[in-house]
């Protein structure tokens, strides 16, 4: 019996995840153990692999096997949320926006962000902005462009962020900052102004070998699986997946700060166990991802934070970080380490940020770029632009471009747009799926405090990642939730928790 038309395109696609997954990998070595002077050759490799990949995804002969499917499955009257229509309804989104863009503009910019990349880390490490503001001014062109093969909506911004948050706008984000800031910017400032407790015993010396040992313990018992995963260090943490069975992590930390380590870990096991989680039938298909950057994120955001900094995770865990480090923590009790875990302090760099400050460190990132692509700053002005909306927003700014306008990977190795808003959507997201996880988990936080932490990660699974992306953003948060994006849980749990550890701010 031939093969259906949807079959044919189903094993046309998986040839496409496998290109897709072989530069993924080729991304994770550079930014784990490839030696700098791989950084040439590995440019012309990640090129060649996209490009190939974007051939074969936008091919006519797969434009015409997806007419024939959808005509197949059309004729076979399949529910909307069968298999084969959720497949067919994200791949046509995917091939119409993908065929928009000409092969030779993706050979262009693939070449050109891992050329700026390695440019990226050495710059950062001289401090030497000036080396990749040309490079950066390029990217900004390229993201124009890219908006433009896109289809460019309201905003040149629209399309960008479409790719990561399908769903969203700029029309519907901006209220969602504006909003966020005026909530948090007086709550951190009040924060800021009282006597923080002390945290000094943080500063070790921590040897980074066994605090990464410690926290790759802690995140296997989260449900983070290391037969099907593992971890590196890195200039600037990520998770990275090439298949539902590997799927990596990676983390940095400080000798003197124990806490970088623990926060970064955590978070990206929540990424990690994302992908993990997402239905093995879907393997190699152009379903077998999150559904978005936002809810990808509030999964990450929700081992970090809500398990990882609250006394109740500590309640069950801080024995165990007092055998691996009895000398450092002597003297220091459960509550002190909960309280240090948790100071609120100015700071520069986000992946550093205390979770109330975090989101102030997004609002600086989403509000410049969409200066750069409406026109209104110019690259060789955004180190400085940078320095000043930081004291605006922040409260304080960096020393030098290192800690400045240099610290993000983001804008060094993609489009200018589209990535930074779906840190702040996983926090709200976080909050409004916390809830909804509390009210079918009715024992959460005693659960958490017992070490017990199956059935939050199978409420996730179930919930949230095993349908990859069949669901869309919306479609998933609404089904979560009950409702659409809210940010007045999170402003209240923050309004909540800071409360209660700074009563003197409320």
């Amino acid at each position: 019996m031939a093969e259906s038309a949807f079959e044919r395109l189903r094993a046309e696609l998986a040839d496409v995840v496998d290109l897709r997954g072989a530069a993924f990998l080729l991304t994770w070595d550079q930014a784990t153990m490839m030696p700098p002077g791989g950084a040439a050759a590995r440019a012309r490799q990640l090129a060649l692999l996209k490009q190939l990949a974007h051939e074969r995804f936008v091919a006519p002969s797969v434009g015409r096997l997806l007419d024939a499917a959808e005509a197949e499955v059309d004729a076979a009257g399949l529910g909307e949320h069968a298999f084969e229509a959720d497949y067919l309804r994200v791949t046509r989104r995917d091939f119409e926006r993908d065929r928009a863009l000409p092969l030779d503009f993706t050979r262009r910019f693939h070449g050109h962000m891992a050329t700026t990349y390695q440019a990226w880390t050495e710059a950062r490490a001289a401090d030497d902005a000036a080396r990749v503001i040309p490079l950066l001014e390029r990217t900004l062109d390229l993201s124009l462009e890219l908006s433009e093969h896109l289809g460019a909506a309201d905003h040149a911004a629209d399309p960008l962020i479409g790719r990561s948050d399908h769903g969203f706008t700029v029309a519907t984000l901006r209220p969602l900052f504006v909003r966020l800031r005026e909530a948090l910017v007086p709550l951190a400032r009040r924060v800021q102004a009282c006597d923080p407790p002390d945290d000094a015993f943080t500063r070790g010396p921590y040897p980074l070998d066994q605090q990464f040992a410690f926290a790759l313990e802690r995140v296997r018992e989260f449900g983070y699986d290391t037969r099907r995963g593992r971890l590196d260090p890195t200039h600037h943490p990520f998770a990275i997946e090439f298949s539902v069975d590997d799927v990596r992590i990676t983390t940095r930390g400080r000798v003197d700060d124990l806490r970088e380590a623990l926060t970064c870990t955590f978070h990206e096991s929540g990424h990690g166990m994302y992908h993990q989680g997402i239905d093995p039938d879907l393997e190699a298909t152009p379903l077998v991802d999150g559904t978005s950057a936002g809810v990808h994120e509030s999964q990450s955001r929700t081992w970090e934070n809500r398990v990882g900094r609250s006394h109740a995770y500590w309640t069950y865990a801080y024995q165990k970080l007092l055998r691996a480090f009895p000398e450092q923590l002597a003297g220091v009790s459960v509550d002190a380490f909960h309280r240090a875990m948790n100071v609120v302090r100015p700071g520069v760099i986000r992946t550093r940020a205390d979770e109330l400050t975090y989101d102030l460190h997004v609002i600086v990132r989403f509000e410049l770029e969409l200066d750069l692509l409406e026109g209104r700053l110019a690259v060789r002005d955004l180190p400085e632009a940078w320095h000043e909306r930081y004291r605006e927003v922040v409260g304080v700014a960096a020393e030098d471009d290192r800690d400045g306008v240099l610290q993000d990977v983001h804008w060094f190795s993609r489009e200018i747009g589209g990535a930074f808003q779906g840190y702040t959507l996983g926090n709200v997201l976080a909050a409004q799926f916390w809830d909804a996880a509390q009210r079918e988990l009715p024992d959460l936080e005693g659960d958490i405090a017992r070490g017990a932490f199956g059935a939050l990660a199978g409420w996730q699974r179930q919930r949230i990642h095993r349908h990859g992306r069949r669901l869309d953003p919306l479609d998933l948060i609404a089904d979560v939730t009950g409702g659409p994006v809210d940010p007045q849980p999170y402003l209240t749990y923050l309004a909540d928790k800071y409360g209660g550890l700074y009563p003197e701010a409320r």
